[in-house]
C-alpha cells in the first residue's frame, strides 16, 4: 500500500492553497518542509499551532517532518545543529508523526565531493548521525535518510556504508530515484542496493541532463520497475510527491497548483500498472 503524501510547498507557499489542491486530488498527507516561505524548523510556535489546526479541520496528517537536518557542511559546529534537531523531535510530538527526513552532511571546506576528503571526515558523519539516532530511539521517532545531491549518502555505495555503520530501527532510508539520476548514479542499482533499508519513497523523476523534473514514469528513474518490485515485496509506507516539474534547488522545488495533480495521477497510473494500491 502506497500512502500518498506531498511536499506541498511545491504547490504554493500558502498552506490553505496547498490543502485545497491536495484535497482536490484526493491526498490527505503532507511532508512538512515549509509554509509561508519559512522552513519548518524556523516556524514560530504560533505558526505551528495555526497550521496544525488547519490540518485538523481538513482531515490532514503529516507523513514526516521534512527537516533540513544534516544538510550542512560536516565541519560546521555540531551543537547548534543538534538543537535544531531537537526542534524536529518536538514537532513530531505536536503533529503525531514518527518520521523525520534527514541528510548526511556536505563535505568540509571547499571540497566538492566526498571522494576528495579523508576518512576522518567520514567518521565524523557516522559519529554525528549516531548521536541523532540515539536521541531518536529515546524519543520513539524514526530518522529517514534521503539520498541527496552532494551529501555523504548521495551514492548507493555510501548509503549502504551509512547503514552498515549505524544499525537501528530508528534509522531507515528514503529512496529518491531522481536524485540518483541527477547525481549520475544508476537508480536501479540504487534501488537494488538499498531496498532492504527503504521505508519511505520520494516520488520525482528526471531525465539525464535536464534542469527540472518530469512526470513520474517519463524520466530515467525506472519508477515502473521500482514500484513493481516494491509491490511484490509488500511495500507499505508513504510515497511523497516531490515532482520538481518547474525546477528544483537546495531548499526545495517548484511544481505549481496546475501541474501537481498531474504528477499525482501519473504516479497512480504507475502503481496501477505495478498491481499495487494507494490511498
Amino acid at each position: 500500500m502506497f500512502r500518498i503524501s506531498a511536499f506541498a510547498d511545491e504547490i504554493s507557499p500558502n498552506p490553505e492553497e496547498q490543502i485545497a489542491v491536495l484535497a482536490g486530488a484526493g491526498v490527505r498527507h503532507i511532508e512538512l518542509r515549509s509554509i509561508l516561505q519559512t522552513n519548518v524548523l524556523d516556524l514560530t510556535d504560533l505558526q505551528i499551532q495555526e497550521f496544525k489546526s488547519l490540518l485538523d479541520r481538513h482531515g490532514f496528517t503529516l507523513s514526516a517532518i521534512g527537516s533540513p537536518i544534516g544538510k550542512v557542511k560536516i565541519d560546521q559546529p555540531f551543537e547548534p545543529h543538534l538543537q535544531r534537531f531537537q526542534r524536529a523531535i518536538d514537532l513530531c510530538k505536536v503533529f503525531g508523526t514518527p518520521n523525520i527526513r534527514i541528510f548526511s552532511y556536505y563535505p568540509p571546506g571547499e571540497a566538492h565531493d566526498w571522494n576528495a576528503v579523508s576518512d576522518d571526515w567520514h567518521r565524523q558523519v557516522f559519529d554525528r548521525l549516531a548521536v541523532k539516532v540515539r536521541l531518536a530511539e529515546q524519543h520513539s521517532v524514526r530518522l529517514v535518510h534521503e539520498n541527496e545531491h552532494r551529501i555523504f549518502g548521495d551514492s548507493p555505495e555510501r548509503v549502504v556504508k551509512l547503514f552498515q555503520q549505524i544499525q537501528s530501527p530508528a534509522f531507515k532510508a528514503v529512496f529518491d530515484a531522481a536524485n540518483y539520476v541527477f547525481c549520475g548514479y544508476d537508480p536501479w542499482k540504487g534501488w537494488i542496493d538499498t531496498k532492504a533499508l527503504t521505508v519511505h519513497l520520494h516520488i520525482k523523476d528526471w531525465q539525464t541532463g535536464e534542469k527540472h523534473g518530469c512526470l513520474p514514469g517519463e524520466g530515467d528513474g525506472r519508477w515502473q520497475e521500482v514500484l513493481t518490485e516494491a509491490v511484490q515485496m509488500g511495500y507499505d509506507g508513504f510515497a511523497t510527491m516531490e515532482p520538481h516539474l518547474l525546477g528544483g534547488g537546495p531548499t526545495g522545488g517548484q511544481t505549481g497548483p496546475e501541474l501537481f495533480p498531474r504528477a499525482i495521477e501519473a504516479f497512480r497510473q504507475l502503481v496501477h500498472k505495478a498491481g499495487g494500491t494507494w490511498k
